[in-house]
């Protein structure tokens, strides 16, 4: 057998191997950066909520607010 293919094959495991664990630490790496825009969108999307939530609560009160002073009128009219 002659020496460089000798070196091939004794290098050609490990450079597998550091090939093998360093695609999978960019994928993992890749992955941890969707998950953490994905709860960026999720926190953007339950603060816009809970703002529609205050503002539907706001426009009940004053609903609420204008239908008593209107059944007073109309209590004050019989």
């Amino acid at each position: 057998m002659s020496e460089p293919i000798y070196l091939l094959t004794i290098f050609l495991l490990p450079v597998t191997v550091l090939l093998i664990f360093g695609m999978r630490f960019v994928a993992q790496l890749q992955q941890a950066k969707l998950a953490h825009r994905n709860d960026a969108a999720y926190r953007q999307l339950a603060e816009r909520s809970i703002a529609a939530q205050a503002e539907t609560a706001a426009a009940l009160a004053d609903l609420k607010i204008r239908i008593i002073a209107i059944e007073k009128i109309l209590k004050e009219v019989e």
